[in-house]
């Protein structure tokens, strides 16, 4: 077993790591903040790659135990983990104990004090801050269990108004003010990435805090014929802003926004110089914080698996963040996470970050060959590749959900996460109706299509193409469930006294009941609450290819139909050249395909 102690303490130096080898798996501790003062909440983090048991850790005070005020761990591993959060009532020495049996496999201690100098001795050097460790499995496996303690127990549907607003929790936030610098105090570093940026905004705050390496490219926008392709490299030794300082942390941040975009993490699969690299489709590459990138644009980072039981399928959780600056907790299914690799720029599908190494002096991205021989990653794979949708929808519910699913909880749960979806999709219209009600006379500029769905400013912020081409997706994959469990016998637990075509008509029954039982709510233009069902939803599913334009009511981006109660109250409609251009997008919706550069 390999221990690998990760601490942040006074006695530390430079925040020395220790490895103790003894077996085979690792396990990797990290305590945080950086220096421990009296009357302050700690906490300590252990992960694993084998299942933890609370018993083998101990931590006390000047020989004194101590037990946390509450506790946290994982429920699904890969990696498993458990975090203890403590107080400091008093200075001393603080030992942290990681038993196996009887045996003691680590020992460490740093101290606790009544003061320390605010901020840290990590200031002074080149570049945004100074490289004081390096990746490696342990730290994957840190970094992957701090993002799933960051959405701890949220479900599917949370959302918060921005990234910080989930950072500047420290119930939630594992690293919370970790540098002491108050950089997650509620004045503190300010989090607002679109969906291209959110995977590196959490991968550079994650290696801001500990001192690791990050770096990313300048990519072209691509095309089919040229897919993206990445040139110049950035690292958190580039520039020149003094080192750990939250000022020259936030202008890093605002560089990597100005940098990244949505071809990003779209470079194809077998790409060397890209920020990403494709993993295997298994359960073990698959950890918090691989990122999937559609073919469109949108990226997801995965957060949180949640194992199958007899009652209930298995869920695999992500969180994405849209050009408003929200993020919000996904679902993996069809509605959410769009895969097709015919006639797309670039490569989709699940990729992790290149791991930087320092070479000669500099910091370099590994290279795919050297990924696949290195023993803490091995997981470079060119499996997604030219794969086809249906093979990749397969090798991902078959992770999900090991044994055949019950076809009646599994159609439960892809309603649910239409419903989801629906409210999701509330929220978005009702913020572009807000900003148009405070603006009376503003009319958002929209772009020519096809480029409706990759643009900037007002449109990007209050339009919704991309999420109606993912809501009319997850409206198909709905209606055609039934025929998928006749085709696909071998995902479904189908009990040998039914035919399948009794399955079927149970199952649209239950399509009948749901979709009755299920509503949204939205305000309408008269100020009043309006009430769909899901049924009617279904009804309007035309509708929904030309109700993505802000600058019409909102009555219209729900579907109402012309000459009814519903719709008597609409007072705003696109203009005359914006509708015809809504007639020839409407191609594009009505074939469920985005549009591609050639």
């Amino acid at each position: 077993m390999k221990i690998t102690m990760i601490f942040a303490g006074y006695l530390a130096g430079l925040l020395n790591i220790s490895s103790v080898y003894i077996q085979s798996s690792p396990y990797a501790v990290l305590i945080s903040p950086e220096h421990i003062k009296v009357g302050e909440e700690f906490r300590i983090l252990v992960v694993s790659e084998k299942p933890i048991e609370k018993s083998v850790i101990e931590v006390t005070i000047d020989g004194n135990n101590l037990i946390p005020s509450r506790e946290k761990s994982s429920i699904a591993g890969a990696p498993y983990w458990w975090a203890g959060y403590y107080k400091a009532f008093h200075s001393g020495t603080l030992k942290v104990f990681l038993k196996e049996g009887e045996k003691i496999v680590l020992n460490t201690s740093i101290s606790i004090r009544n003061e320390w100098k605010k901020g840290n001795d990590y200031e002074k050097g080149d570049g945004t801050w100074i490289t004081r460790r390096k990746w490696s499995r342990e730290m994957e496996n840190l970094y992957s269990a701090w993002l799933e303690i960051l959405f701890y127990d949220e479900p599917e549907g949370a959302s918060w108004n921005s990234l910080h607003a989930v950072t500047r929790n420290p119930e939630r936030n594992f690293l919370y003010n970790h540098l002491n610098l108050g950089e997650d105090d509620q004045k503190g570093l300010r989090l607002e990435p679109d969906c291209a940026d959110n995977p590196f905004f959490l991968r550079a705050y994650f290696s801001w805090k500990l001192g690791l390496p990050f770096g990313f490219h300048s990519c072209s926008r691509g095309s089919i014929k040229n897919p993206p392709s990445c040139s110049e490299f950035f690292t958190n030794e580039t520039t020149n802003d003094a080192g750990g300082k939250l000022e020259a942390f936030s202008r890093f941040l605002s560089w990597v926004s100005s940098k990244v975009h949505s071809s990003t993490a779209r470079t194809p699969l077998p790409d060397q110089e890209t920020d990403l690299y494709p993993v295997s489709l298994t359960r073990e590459s698959l950890k918090p914080g691989t990122v999937f990138a559609d073919p469109y644009g949108h990226t997801l980072t995965l957060i949180r698996w949640i194992p199958q039981t007899k009652e209930k399928p298995g869920v695999l959780l992500a969180v994405d963040a849209q050009p408003d600056g929200t993020v919000g907790i996904k679902r993996f299914w069809r509605g959410n996470f769009l895969f097709s690799t015919e006639k797309v720029a670039g490569s989709p599908g699940f990729k992790a970050f290149r791991p930087l190494v320092r070479f000669s002096g500099s910091l370099r991205f590994l290279r795919n060959e050297e990924i696949k021989n290195n023993p803490d990653y091995g997981n470079f794979s060119l499996i997604q590749e030219n794969m086809d949708s249906e093979s990749f929808y397969d090798a991902m519910e078959k992770l999900i959900n090991p044994a055949p699913l019950d076809p009646f909880s599994a159609y439960l749960e892809l309603h649910k996460s239409l419903y989801e979806q629906l409210l999701v999709r509330v929220t978005s219209v009702q913020n572009g109706e807000d900003f148009l009600s405070n603006h009376p006379s503003l009319i958002i500029p929209m772009p020519d299509c096809p480029n409706i769905f990759q643009s900037k400013g007002y449109w990007e912020d209050y339009s919704t193409p991309s999420r109606d081409m993912r809501l009319l997706i997850a409206m198909d994959v709905v209606l055609i469930f039934p025929d998928k469990v006749e085709k696909k016998k071998d995902l479904f637990k189908v009990p040998s006294t039914e035919t399948i075509e009794s399955i079927k008509d149970k199952l649209k029954k239950l399509h009948e009941k749901l979709s009755n039982e299920m509503k949204i709510t939205y305000r309408g233009s008269d100020g009043k609450e309006k009430e769909l069902t899901l049924k009617e939803i279904f009804e309007r599913i035309s509708a929904f290819e030309v109700a993505y334009n802000p600058n019409d009511c909102i009555e219209i981006r729900w579907g109402a139909k012309e000459g009814s109660e519903e719709i008597a109250s609409c007072k705003r409609h696109a203009p005359p050249d914006q509708r015809e251009k809504m007639k020839l997008c409407r191609k594009y919706f009505q074939e469920r395909k985005y549009p591609v550069r050639e």
